[in-house]
């Protein structure tokens, strides 16, 4: 593919991202998608975000667990040009909810510090809702990644 990236900068665009949308079988057939926070294990090719315990979300990820993640980033413009080339990934995989409350503890840190300024504000903002947010868990099946240049 002529926009294609290298699988290790798609990867790096998915480590250094900060924002994904999320898309999976929605109600009556349509299809949901919905923005994350999250963060990329490259060592376990798995990707971590959390949510609440009830709403369209967790009614989504319960009907079907395949789910595709895009990330777009590392935006630039070259040679006095006006549009500007961007780069994004898509992850193709299956979501499952991490059963298990030491794992998931854990990865909420984890995935805190990549957004919180300390891990005094983490631990802060965890004592807030202790029981209120489940983790899930993607397992990459498959990744591709592309450069345009928007115009």
């Amino acid at each position: 593919m002529k926009r294609a990236i290298s699988d290790e900068d798609a990867r790096g665009l998915l480590a250094e991202g900060r924002r994904a949308v999320l898309a999976a079988n929605g109600d009556d057939g349509y299809p949901f998608a919905f923005p994350i926070d999250y963060r990329f294990d490259a060592d376990a090719n798995k990707i971590y975000f959390h949510g609440a315990k009830a709403g369209q979300k967790v009614d989504a990820l319960r009907r079907s667990d395949k789910v595709c993640l895009t990330v777009m980033g590392n935006e630039r413009l070259e040679d006095d040009e006006w549009a500007p080339y961007v780069q994004s990934v898509v992850v193709f995989g299956r979501c499952r909810l991490v059963d298990d409350t030491a794992k998931t503890e854990a990865e909420v840190r984890r995935l805190a510090l990549k957004y919180y300024p300390s891990a005094e504000e983490v631990e802060r903002e965890l004592e807030k809702y202790p029981s209120a947010v489940q983790l899930y868990e993607i397992e990459i099946e498959h990744l591709t990644g592309k450069q345009v240049q928007e115009k």
